[in-house]
């Protein structure tokens, strides 16, 4: 009778809308490169492609970063810019952005197809940048809500870490999954309040922390640091002897080099 009870429970729990998988995922990359847009450079990849994504896991980098834009027919998909080789991506469906390739032959990701290339391993988390549009913030409002879904709808909620520059977007987030950790981009706020808003740190430009005591009260407050975008040695340097958790960087293997000459 108890073993029956027992395995009832189990069902019960593998079978509500949860990511069981997330229970057990502690084996994240040790480190603190992250690859911007993937780690692209060295190879001479495509940026935020899905080579470059896998080049990030390849090399062992704790996350790797991509951007996220909404087409005109609601599909999201992952590149930096808000157009794709000379298409407004807010203004064409995805179809039309599909005439366009990559420089490896890759169309332009989706976000279900980068996450569901990312969920193949459980070592390097993906950095997920929502973009503010030049469209309307109820635009950026339907890209967060859509964003949100697919990584509940794939069960990716382990794997996946949300940064933006729009405030008001990881705010969004937070509502629609108070779990979610959340990074602000921008630079203009004070570590106080993104603690009170439940952030998980800050995500600031590298110049940003070399005014001002940042470190020792983020410590303080239990927030992260991360830096971007950092591609030289002396940076690198300085921000690893102030003991932040995350470095931003083009250059991760010039990162991994300078963290293997301090050991």
């Amino acid at each position: 009778m108890k073993a029956s009870i027992l395995a009832v429970s189990l069902m019960a729990l593998f079978t509500k809308n949860i990511e069981p998988v997330s229970l057990s995922l502690q084996s994240w990359n040790k480190n603190p490169v992250i690859a911007h847009r993937g780690a692209w450079k060295k190879k001479s990849l495509p940026e935020n492609s899905i080579a470059s994504l896998n080049e990030a896991i390849r090399l062992g980098c704790y996350g790797s970063e991509f951007d996220v834009h909404m087409t005109r027919d609601s599909v999201l998909v992952v590149n930096h810019d808000a157009d794709f080789q000379g298409i407004k991506i807010a203004n064409a469906t995805y179809q039309e952005l599909l005439s366009k390739k990559l420089s490896n032959g890759e169309s332009i990701p989706t976000l279900e197809n980068y996450l569901k290339a990312g969920l193949k391993q459980k070592k390097t988390k993906l950095i997920l940048e929502i973009k503010v549009s030049n469209v309307s913030p109820e635009w950026d409002a339907e890209t967060t809500k859509r964003s949100v879904a697919m990584v509940k709808k794939l069960k990716a909620s382990a794997w996946v870490d949300y940064i933006s520059f729009g405030y008001d977007i990881l705010e969004r987030i937070r509502t629609i999954d108070p779990k979610a950790n959340v990074a602000y981009l921008k630079g203009d706020v004070e570590l106080e309040k993104l603690k009170a808003d439940g952030f998980y740190g800050a995500d600031y430009h590298f110049s940003v922390y070399q005014k001002g005591e940042w470190f020792h009260k983020a410590k303080e407050l239990g927030l992260t640091i991360n830096a971007w975008t950092v591609n030289a040695k002396a940076d690198m340097e300085w921000l690893l002897n102030s003991n932040v958790e995350f470095i931003t960087t083009n250059e991760p293997e010039l990162l991994f080099e300078t963290l293997k000459e301090r050991k």
